[in-house]
C-alpha cells in the first residue's frame, strides 16, 4: 500500500487507489505538470497538451475519461486514429483529437511518473451550435392597432442557446423558455408580443441567436401592417381665387392598405351642384357662381375603416384679385410717420424754451421826466417833445 497525504480535493490512481475528484492541477510538493481545459465545437479538432517543467526524465502519458493510455511517450497503444502525436519532448506531450463528437467529452488525464506520481486534469466540453432558427408569426397580416406574437426556435444546441429581438434598430424583449432533450441537447424558444401601427408596414424583425460555437445566426421577416385609407384634397384648377364663371377641379389623393377600393363624393348639409362631373377620385364643376359654396367632402374607405377630408368652396366675384394696388410697405410708411414725429416733437421743444426765455416783452414810449410834471397836460407834452430825452423800454408779448 501506499500512504500519501493530499488535499481532499484531489485524486491520484496508483496501484488501483482512485480518489474522488481534483481539479486540473493537484497541488502535489514539488509538483511541475500542467494543462489546460478545452471547449471545441462539435466535428472539429481539439488539442491536449501535457506540459512539465523542470523534468527529471520522467514518463508522461495521456489517458482518456475511461483511463484507458492514449499515449504513453510518443506512442500510442489506444487504436483510435483521430488522436494524433503533434509534438513529445522532455517538457510537453501534445495531442490533437479530429472530429469531435459528443462521445469524447469528459475529463482526459496527463500522468507523469514520478515519485509520487503526478496528474493533471484537461475537461474536453463539446459545444454543438443550434440548426438554424424557425422564425414564425401567430398571422401573416396584422391591421393597424392590434396585437401580434412572433416566434422564434432555436433547435440541438450545447449550451443552451439566447435569442434576442430586434425591430429595425429598436431591441425589443421576448419571454424565452428552454427545454433540454433526451441527448443533453437543449431548445430554446421566444415569443415576443407587440401592437402594431402603419408605421410598421414593412418593418424588418429579426431574432438573433447568441452562442458560443456560432455567430451571426439569425432569422428575419417583414411586417405587413393594414390602415385605413389618408385621405387629402387638392386644388388642381384654379391656381388662385376661385371666380364666378370659372371652372373648378379637385382631386382627392388617397392611400391606405389595402388600396382603398371606394371613393365617394358629397357636399355636407346641400346636394353637389347638377352639373359637376366626378371621375373617381376627381371632381369638376364648370360656370362657378356664388349658390355653390360649401364645404365639399372626400371619402375613402377599404377593408381597416374610413377617412375623409374636407374643401371649403368660396366663390369670388368675376374680377376680384384684379387690379389690385401694389401690396404697401407698412414697415417704410411706419419708418416715415415716426420720423416726421419726431421731426415735429424737436421743433415743438425748439419753439417752448425760445417762448420762455423771451415771455413778457413788449414795447413802451414814456417820457422819462412825466413823474415830475405838475398835471397830466404837462407830462403829455413833455412825453410828445422829449422822445430824444427819454429812455426807451422794450418788451414783447406773445
Amino acid at each position: 500500500s501506499l500512504s500519501l497525504s493530499l488535499p481532499a480535493s484531489c485524486s491520484l490512481t496508483f496501484h488501483g487507489f482512485h480518489s474522488s475528484s481534483c481539479p486540473s492541477v493537484c497541488p502535489v510538493e514539488g509538483q511541475n505538470l500542467g494543462t489546460d481545459n478545452v471547449s471545441v465545437i462539435e466535428g472539429e479538432m481539439a488539442t491536449i497538451s501535457c506540459r512539465v517543467k523542470n523534468n527529471d526524465d520522467s514518463v508522461i502519458q495521456l489517458l482518456n475519461p475511461n483511463r484507458q493510455t492514449i499515449y504513453f511517450r510518443d506512442v500510442r497503444p489506444l487504436k483510435d486514429s483521430r488522436f494524433q502525436l503533434v509534438n513529445f519532448s522532455d517538457n510537453e506531450l501534445r495531442v490533437s483529437l479530429s472530429n469531435v463528437s459528443l462521445s469524447d467529452e469528459g475529463r482526459y488525464v496527463c500522468q507523469l511518473y514520478t515519485d509520487p506520481p503526478q496528474e493533471a486534469y484537461a475537461d474536453i466540453t463539446v459545444l454543438v451550435p443550434p440548426g438554424s432558427p424557425i422564425m414564425d408569426s401567430q398571422e401573416d397580416v396584422v391591421s393597424e392597432g392590434n396585437e401580434t406574437e412572433l416566434t422564434c426556435t432555436a433547435m440541438g444546441s450545447k449550451p443552451a442557446a439566447s435569442i434576442r429581438w430586434m425591430k429595425g434598430e429598436q431591441e425589443l424583449t421576448g419571454k424565452m423558455t428552454v427545454d433540454e432533450t433526451y441527448d443533453g441537447m437543449f431548445t430554446v424558444t421566444s415569443r415576443l408580443r407587440l401592437t402594431v401601427s402603419k408605421e410598421d408596414d414593412g418593418a424588418p424583425v429579426s431574432c438573433i441567436i447568441d452562442h458560443p460555437a456560432v455567430k451571426d445566426l439569425q432569422a428575419q421577416r417583414y411586417l405587413e401592417v393594414l390602415y385605413q385609407p389618408e385621405v387629402k384634397i387638392v386644388q388642381a384648377f384654379p391656381e388662385g381665387l376661385t371666380r364666378e364663371g370659372e371652372n373648378l377641379e379637385l382631386t382627392c389623393i388617397v392611400n391606405g392598405k389595402p388600396q382603398p377600393n371606394q371613393i365617394s363624393w358629397l357636399r355636407v348639409d346641400d346636394d353637389v351642384p347638377s352639373h359637376t362631373v366626378i371621375t373617381g377620385s376627381d371632381l369638376f364643376i364648370e360656370n362657378l357662381n356664388k349658390s355653390y359654396n360649401g364645404t365639399y367632402r372626400c371619402v375613402a374607405s377599404n377593408a381597416v375603416g374610413e377617412a375623409y377630408d374636407d374643401y371649403i368652396l368660396f366663390v369670388y366675384d368675376s374680377r376680384a384679385g384684379e387690379g389690385a394696388p401694389q401690396k404697401i410697405d407698412h414697415a417704410v410708411i411706419g419708418g416715415v410717420v415716426a420720423v416726421v414725429m419726431f421731426a415735429i416733437l424737436c421743433a415743438l421743444i425748439v419753439l417752448g424754451r425760445y417762448f420762455a426765455r423771451h415771455k413778457g416783452t413788449y414795447f413802451t414810449h414814456e417820457a422819462k421826466g412825466a413823474d415830475d410834471a405838475a398835471d397830466a397836460d404837462t407830462a403829455i407834452i413833455n412825453a410828445e417833445g422829449g422822445h430824444n430825452n427819454t429812455e426807451e423800454k422794450k418788451e414783447y408779448y406773445i
